[in-house]
């Protein structure tokens, strides 16, 4: 069953249950964002193909995700501080131009899981990869991180390591648009025996920079 949907293009990919908070200071997204507060509605997520977010129009990928907005700050001149939650992956039919903004007619694309058993294995096979992920990302930003707090369901688990997960836009978008639920959860434990490493380097030179030259140092 499809439906028509406000369509915000960005360079970022959202996933269900994630949160992503937006600065609203274009006139087109003013109305749309008023619209989808006053009707209680959602807009879609979707990463720019081609294109660019501000200037012109942009041609998004076919799949992206509802977005629920949660809060709001109003600002003057009408612009906005919103915070949203992603809640459900589209897909996306046609696309129209008639309004200010982007609408799309589209269709609910709800992430499979063909075998329990096998997204339940997957999901322990991903899940010590981004805790020492985090481990390391929180060594480098300070924050703080508990391990225990990884969810043990393999959709929710699938979503938030994608998130988190530092690699360019264009891989996040083929994992939101995977087929199912396991064979995401393999893509990204590739993705992060892949990016580990190079995480573990960046921490490991930004601690020589921090220490310094060494005392008999030439330079």
């Amino acid at each position: 069953m499809t439906f028509e949907l406000p369509l915000f293009p960005l360079n970022s990919v959202l996933f269900p249950g994630m949160p992503l908070g937006l600065h609203i200071f274009e006139d087109r997204y003013k109305i749309m964002i008023q619209e989808c507060i006053d009707e209680q509605q959602p807009f879609g997520v979707v990463l720019i193909q081609e294109g660019q977010q501000e200037m012109g129009p942009a041609t998004p990928f076919s799949v992206g995700c509802t977005a629920e907005i949660a809060h709001v700050e109003k600002l003057p001149g009408g612009r906005m501080n919103i915070l949203a939650l992603g809640r459900e992956r589209f897909r996306i039919h046609s696309l129209s131009r008639h309004r200010p903004f982007l609408t799309g007619t589209v269709e609910r694309f709800p992430l499979a899981v063909n075998n329990k058993l096998d997204s339940t294995t997957a999901g322990r096979r991903l899940k010590p990869w981004v805790a020492r992920y985090l481990d390391l990302l929180s060594e480098i930003g300070d924050v703080e991180f508990d391990a225990g707090q990884l969810p043990s369901d393999p959709l929710t688990l699938a979503y938030l390591a994608a998130t988190v997960l530092q690699v360019e836009a264009a891989h996040k978008q083929a994992l939101l648009a995977s087929e199912n639920v396991e064979s995401m959860l393999s893509s990204m434990t590739g993705l992060y025996r892949q990016e580990l490493p190079v995480l573990r380097i960046m921490l490991e030179e930004g601690d020589q920079q921090r220490e310094g030259p060494g005392e008999f140092s030439l330079n």
